[in-house]
């Protein structure tokens, strides 16, 4: 690869990093970028006109930036037909001898297959810079770095699997909530649970996890502290919810359990069967493992007797909730 490549190709489904490093691209143009950059919509521009922009001398500086989305998708995905080939064709044949200043930046939404005669080419060149952008298998992971290598700033892992709860796979989402609470704690402290606590709606679904973990260890007091601690989060609730994500998650391992004794495996398709993400799935699969099926068969049937209590006014739900911890964390 030469010092100072001329050609870029920035793919795949994680955006958030993926803008990033567009935007640092952008500032590096300076005060006066604007003059040197041009930005096209690859689906609507042709490579000539591209082409012609990236050899466009820079006015008063010394690069030109032109950032081009989803070219390379565009000519190469099927019913492209001729048109399709031959600006592929010329791009790739354009690519190794870009002017100096040239920056070109092709940036893709998607992930391109390793068999993309562009991206193939391009491997072979050294005068450019590849860099695919996964989205990450585990989301808390992903925000405990990026909290370190985006905003200087410490976050515990409880707290960046709380956001990851809250958000699931939607990074965009995350990025947006880690950036809040990084202005909220302003490098005072590490981010911690609390803080997720404080500035978002997530206590009720991330205690949910941790409290059937608990009841899969026999923790009753663990369980209801958790509870109690939804509760007093979302005061407007009597108890409703909360019970209603219980249910939902006990469903879940009932059939996490069942895909498990069938011989199935925590990752693929069942992530899909469930409409959860796969880092959900994983993490339902832990739990599952740690009951048997006949036990959630029977937990089932005491949710489904304490809803109906509930809903005839037999019970209030704050009390089936406890009565419902504790005759789960003796069975």
């Amino acid at each position: 690869m030469s010092a100072t490549p001329t050609f870029y190709i920035l793919h795949g489904g994680e955006s958030v990093s993926r803008d990033a490093a567009l935007a640092r691209m952008r500032a590096a143009m300076g005060e006066d970028g604007g003059l040197n950059r041009t930005e096209f919509d690859g689906e609507r521009t042709p490579v000539a006109e591209i082409l012609a922009a990236v050899r466009s001398l820079p006015f008063l500086a010394e690069k030109r930036l032109v950032i081009v989305r989803d070219l390379i998708t565009h000519i190469s995905k099927r019913g492209a037909g001729s048109a399709g080939k031959i600006a592929t064709d010329r791009l790739i044949n354009e690519l190794p001898d870009l002017p100096s200043f040239a920056r070109l930046v092709l940036v893709e939404s998607g992930g391109l297959r390793d068999g993309n005669r562009i991206l193939k080419a391009a491997r072979a060149l050294d005068n450019g810079y590849i860099r695919k952008f996964d989205r990450p298998r585990d989301p808390a992971r992903w925000i405990s770095e990026r909290a370190k290598s985006e905003y200087a700033a410490e976050i515990s892992p409880r707290a960046a699997h709380a956001i990851a709860s809250l958000v699931g796979d939607d990074l965009l989402r995350a990025d947006n909530e880690l950036h809040k609470l990084v202005c909220f704690v302003d490098g005072e402290r590490e981010i911690g649970e609390d803080d997720v606590a404080a500035l978002t709606p997530y206590v009720p679904e991330a205690n949910v996890f941790e409290m059937v973990d608990a009841l899969g260890l026999g923790d009753g007091a663990r369980a209801l502290e958790l509870i109690q601690r939804s509760l007093h989060h979302d005061p407007k609730d009597p108890g409703f919810r909360l019970f209603t994500l219980i249910v939902r998650q006990f469903r879940l391992l009932l059939m996490m359990r069942d895909h498990l004794d069938r011989g199935g495996s925590p990752g693929g398709s069942i992530a899909g069967a469930l409409g959860v993400p796969p880092f959900v799935a994983g993490k339902l699969a832990t739990q599952a493992r740690r009951f048997r099926m006949d036990q959630l068969d029977l937990i089932m049937k005491r949710l489904q007797r304490y809803d109906q209590d509930m809903k005839t006014g037999r019970i209030e739900p704050r009390l089936a909730l406890e009565l419902l911890v504790a005759s789960l964390a003796g069975s």
